[in-house]
């Protein structure tokens, strides 16, 4: 199954993006995507995770990176699990995407 990646800000127009090119309704995304995936770490194995979620068709990611560095380690150490998380989903999925403001940036592989 050919895993499509769609990263990118809060609130950028991911689904809404990803629904419109795919010509999906609402229902059908819940179907077929998972998103949030970022609020999945940190667990004990990050390509476990990533391993099961290329199973789906679609999955969504917000980015959590950028910004300010957080005091707390254990906030810190949750941003860079999710980083390598997106890593990790990237390298196995067919087409990743970023969406930003509602435009699509093709990182890699061919538009959906």
């Amino acid at each position: 199954m050919a895993v499509i990646f769609v990263t990118g800000p809060l609130y950028a127009g991911k689904k809404t993006w990803i629904r419109k090119q795919l010509g999906l309704t609402e229902a059908e995304l819940a179907d077929c995507a998972v998103w949030d995936v970022q609020n999945l770490v940190p667990v004990e194995n990050l390509e476990t995770l990533a391993d099961g979620l290329a199973g789906r068709r679609i999955v969504i990611s917000t980015e959590i990176g950028g910004g300010v560095v957080p005091l707390d380690p254990a906030e810190r150490e949750r941003r860079e699990a999710a980083g390598r998380l997106a890593c990790l989903l990237a390298e196995r999925a067919e087409t990743v995407v970023r969406v930003c403001c509602g435009l699509p940036q093709l990182l890699k592989g061919e538009w959906p």
